[in-house]
């Protein structure tokens, strides 16, 4: 059976099963026994208390105060073993820890296990999941206006890299962005630092802001300088955005990035990133479009190159009985100047992605996706994919 047939009949059953799940579901639950959230208020709603981003409240008395969710998924593949692995596998296992420490100090912790390809290989033999901390933070909140935090963090360099974390089942669609792909070299995805940010309300325009100083990319640049600054450089970063009361939903910013690398064996380079996003976060529609920039000039400028990536997303929540659905497409193109020997093996690529998402209760939810993929000017491929997504 060729590849085509394949993804085909993988399409058809997972959609064949996912009629037969939902109209079990809806025939077997009372409207006030399904109490279904939209896919944003059910994410806000677990943000509120795994995220960090909660305020202690006053009425608590007894300190620390822990609580603890995690996040999990199972995901099936049909590609070319070339494009990636095929048939089942288990996605990140993904656990919050956010702490109260006083009314105005908070504790966030995530903790993630990933399964490897090459588990049991090796002498000693490589163990079957990396085990990794992705974000620990400490965060002194003054005012809505004014908190302080340091730890290690998501960068905020770009909208989708704050709004979705580890942890599948809060974002709509299956994969991120390219550009923003855990483990990827375009955007450095996480920082080691302080970070200092807020709102102010401004008339209803709702201006936020995050400034942040710290370890940028470390040795090997698709990781953050955890054990410290590898060039005494340290990296800043600077997030502006306005969320208007007029348009509920909407928010649109902007960012910048600057740091230095020091790669062994390579000249240094000035990094200097600039993004911008628009996003209407709504369930009908859902819409995110991010831009960014990064542009590199070695020390003695003799070579500057610039690449650039962007992608633009739109998802719709249907209404009435086919509430539980909510399709979505995605497309995104990776512009990488080949001259740059920083992203010497970060391919060129355009990938579009279509998909549906079926939330079958409010904490669990069954994504199809089919993405076809262009890589640095090779034919197109196609891949079909389908993920259960699950917080508890």
């Amino acid at each position: 059976m060729d590849l085509d047939r394949f993804v085909k009949l993988a399409v058809h059953s997972l959609v064949t099963a996912v009629v037969w799940l939902g109209s079990s579901v809806l025939a077997a639950a009372q409207p006030s026994a399904m109490p279904l959230l939209t896919t944003a208020a059910a994410q806000n709603a677990v943000a509120d208390q795994t995220h960090g981003d909660q305020t202690a409240r006053d009425a608590q008395t007894d300190y620390p105060a822990l609580h603890l969710s995690g996040f999990a998924d199972i995901n099936y593949a049909a590609e070319k073993a070339s494009d990636g692995p095929r048939g089942f596998n288990e996605g990140q296992f993904v656990l919050h820890m956010a702490g109260a420490l006083s009314p105005r100090v908070n504790f966030f912790g995530e903790l993630s296990f990933t399964s490897r390809l090459d588990a049991g290989i090796g002498s000693p033999p490589a163990t079957g999941f990396n085990a990794e901390v992705e974000r620990v933070i400490i965060r002194f909140d003054q005012s809505d206006e004014l908190k302080v935090s340091f730890g290690r963090y998501h960068t905020p360099i770009n909208w989708w890299n704050t709004a979705f974390h580890h942890g599948q089942w809060l974002q709509t669609t299956i994969s991120r962005p390219e550009m923003v792909q855990f483990g990827g070299r375009f955007l450095p995805v996480h920082f080691v630092g302080a970070l200092v940010e807020g709102v102010l309300p401004a008339s209803g325009w709702n201006l936020g802001y995050q400034g942040g100083v710290g370890n940028g990319r470390g040795n090997v640049i698709s990781r953050a300088g955890d054990a410290g600054d590898n060039n005494g450089r340290p990296a800043w970063v600077m997030n502006l955005y306005a969320k208007p009361d007029r348009i509920f939903g909407l928010q649109v910013g902007g960012s910048l990035y600057v740091d230095r690398i020091s790669v062994p064996g390579q000249p240094e380079f000035d990094e200097r990133i600039t993004a911008a996003h628009v996003v209407w976060q709504r369930e009908d529609p859902e819409v995110i479009a991010e831009i960014a920039d990064v542009r590199h000039e070695r020390l003695d400028g003799l070579l500057t190159a610039s690449s650039m990536a962007y992608y633009v997303q739109g998802a719709y929540r249907l209404p009435s009985k086919a509430r539980l659905w909510k399709p979505y497409y995605r497309f995104e193109h990776n512009g990488i100047d080949r001259a740059d020997p920083i992203f010497a093996t970060v391919p060129n690529l355009d990938v579009s992605t279509l998909g549906a998402r079926f939330d079958i209760s409010t904490y669990v939810a069954i994504k199809g996706e089919l993405r076809v993929r262009s890589l640095n000017d090779q034919p197109r491929t196609k891949g079909g994919f389908f993920q259960i997504a699950f917080t508890f």
